[in-house]
């Protein structure tokens, strides 16, 4: 999953990206209004985090132009604690929840793991797939429950495959949603990562669907998804 950070507190926007990359995120940052919005407007994200205070452009009016043109990416806004007009004005331009300063890291990152889950239609931290199961809060993936160690790469793919469970997800889309922008990417890499977790996971959960891409489902392939490919 993939997020990102618009402060212009240095220091403050190095801790969030520290966090949440600890947390088991692709997190880029930009530190202005103008610098954001763009990032915003142009690169897939899962989520973002938008402070209201902004040089250049305010994060308010940068919320406003994305929701004025259909972008619906979960935005958590940050503001300042004893400013509740903000909190207000933020919501009605179209933020998705707020945190205000100063804050507890570990709130900012329950609050995004919750941003995520409902975009994707899950209620709870941990999601399932048969016996299959993925706590978002502890990074753990157990079988039957039973843990499987996966790396932080590993964790990120099968995340982002179940948050979007029955829904074939393309290679490219994989690289945009799992890596950062200065990252360097390449996608034969997502099939070197899917068949680690094959070897890993029982039960051929993770399907290929020809010519498409990868899938996460209890039931067979859709459309004649099987295993091989990969």
């Amino acid at each position: 999953m993939r997020l990102l950070v618009i402060e212009d507190d240095r220091d403050l926007n190095r801790q969030l990206v520290a966090a949440l990359d600890e947390g088991g995120y692709a997190v880029d940052a930009a530190f202005d209004g103008e610098e954001g919005a763009h990032l915003g407007e142009t690169e897939p994200y899962d989520a973002i985090i938008l402070d209201l205070g902004l040089p250049k452009i305010d994060g308010l009016s940068i919320l406003e132009r994305w929701r004025r043109t259909d972008i619906r990416t979960p935005v958590l806004i940050l503001t300042a604690r004893d400013r509740w007009s903000e909190k207000v004005a933020g919501i009605n331009a179209g933020a998705d929840d707020y945190v205000a300063k100063p804050f507890q890291m570990e709130e900012v990152i329950a609050r995004v793991r919750a941003l995520l889950r409902r975009s994707a239609g899950f209620a709870k931290a941990e999601l399932e797939c048969g016996p299959l199961h993925l706590d978002t809060r502890s990074a753990r993936v157990t079988f039957n429950g039973s843990p499987i160690k996966v790396t932080g790469l590993e964790f990120r793919l099968l995340s982002y495959l179940m948050h979007h469970q029955s829904r074939v997800v393309s290679r490219s889309e994989l690289v945009d949603h799992l890596y950062q922008q200065d990252f360097d990417r390449d996608s034969n890499t997502i099939e070197v990562f899917i068949g680690r977790l094959r070897r890993k996971i029982p039960g051929d959960l993770i399907h290929t669907v020809r010519g498409l891409g990868y899938c996460v489902s209890f039931a067979p392939g859709p459309d004649g998804g099987d295993k091989r490919g990969s």
